[in-house]
């Protein structure tokens, strides 16, 4: 299977594909597809990368994917055994090329403009979790009509972007599995000392190429990008793993001493470790 980019399996009729991940761990490869993705985490939790973001899912999310948005899922078997996601996969031509440009349909037009960069809805979750539930025994007509009121709620709620930055081209597939070995690395390797000359060697290129390949396509530095994942690291470990102290959470999550980690949090998250501990107790 080619790295990226990544063909979602479909009839070769069906407009409009209905999917259930059902395993240990999400597909964890970088991956990008042409079809847009209406998700929902029905059970797992673990780190997102979408873009040039790193983010957190957890069960009851509801996520959304833009076409060719970039994207893996870096499942946390420790916190739930099973992993489980129901998803819609649809182009915006699906139905025509011009059906979602209809004067009824111009309300959907919010939707489209957050998929380009991803995003996660934060209101209106428990009606549209009941929809997603519908879908399983639900005819293609009724998936079809359920997709418009599931995107007709995703456009009228509030938001949180899961990039801030989108390469415009697509990913070949050396690229693609370039981007994938450093992603690949760097989350599994994080809570260790990484050097840009490992780094470097893991794509195949010389310490300035890569610098130069990764703001590229990322828009931001590779250490940038490590530090957000460590840092993200950290706030799981500050609300579920209540007894450990914050110097031993800073060690775990990669940093080498305390007031590196304090300083790197707080250009993050605007708080202190301390208080992020406190306001989410």
């Amino acid at each position: 299977m080619k790295i990226l980019p990544f063909k979602i399996p479909k009839p070769l009729r069906d407009a409009l594909v209905y999917q259930v991940d059902l395993d240990t761990v999400f597909y964890d490869k970088l991956h990008q597809h042409e079809e847009i993705q209406l998700s929902l985490i029905v059970e797992g939790e673990g780190t997102l990368i979408v873009g040039d973001k790193v983010n957190h899912y957890e069960s009851e999310d509801i996520i959304v994917f833009g076409s060719n948005l970039p994207h893996v899922f870096k499942s946390n078997p420790s916190k739930s055994k099973k992993s489980h996601m129901i998803t819609l996969f649809f182009a915006k031509d699906s139905f025509g090329s011009d059906f979602f440009k209809l004067e009824e349909l111009r309300e959907l037009t919010p939707f489209f403009k957050r998929a380009s960069r991803g995003f996660k809805v934060t209101s209106s979750k428990k009606q549209m979790i009941a929809l997603f539930y519908q879908l399983e025994k639900g005819s293609k007509l009724s998936r079809f009509l359920i997709l418009l009121e599931l995107l007709k709620k995703a456009s009228q709620s509030n938001y949180k972007s899961l990039s801030s930055f989108v390469y415009e081209k697509k990913y070949s597939e050396i690229e693609g599995k370039r981007m994938q070995d450093i992603f690949d690395y760097t989350m599994t390797h994080f809570h260790k000392d990484i050097s840009l000359e490992t780094i470097s060697d893991v794509a195949t290129m010389t310490k300035n190429a890569f610098c130069k390949y990764f703001k590229k396509r990322t828009n931001k530095t590779y250490f940038r990008f490590l530090n957000e994942l460590r840092i993200e690291h950290a706030t799981k470990l500050l609300t579920d793993e209540t007894d450990l102290a914050i110097a031993d959470i800073a060690y775990k999550s990669g940093f080498k001493n305390i007031s590196n980690f304090n300083r790197q949090f707080k250009i993050l998250k605007n708080i202190s470790p301390n208080q992020y501990r406190k306001n989410n107790l």
